[in-house]
């Protein structure tokens, strides 16, 4: 496998996870936004991953292998609250909630944190062997 391949790959990765982490802030941003019905509530959103195999030559199979955010689907569901008061009440004096657990949101959003910053060492790995490569070409 190539340099350039280790680059695409990671590169993809790290754009997947980027997608990840921006649903994930969204879905924190939201996670307590107040409806007034069921089906004007938000919905959780997020990406689904795929593997890509394009494979341009038998010699290299992995040359061109990403990452591709193929959808990003919405988890449907809502929390009725009887709040009479509420300005978004409605006439039975219930408000609506969207159904998202924050602390798996923050489990995902540091497993996607961390997923980024794992690709990132792999291209500073990848550039120092290709610094190293170039070394071995010196003459002394």
């Amino acid at each position: 496998m190539g340099f350039n391949a280790i680059y695409q790959i990671a590169g993809s990765a790290m754009n997947a996870q980027m997608i990840r982490l921006n649903t994930v802030a969204s879905n924190l941003a939201n996670a307590d936004t107040p409806a007034s019905s069921a089906d004007s509530v938000y919905q959780a959103r997020v990406p689904v991953f795929s593997a890509v195999m394009n494979q341009t030559s038998s010699a290299d199979p992995a040359a061109g292998a990403s990452v591709a955010v193929t959808a990003i689907s919405q988890q449907p569901g809502s929390v009725a609250r009887f709040e009479p008061n509420h300005p978004l009440a409605n006439e039975q004096g219930y408000v609506y909630y969207p159904v998202i657990n924050t602390v798996d949101q923050m489990a995902d959003m540091m497993s996607a944190s961390r997923s980024f910053e794992t690709n990132v060492d792999v291209l500073a790995n990848v550039k120092s062997m290709q610094q190293s490569l170039l070394r071995l070409g010196e003459v002394t």
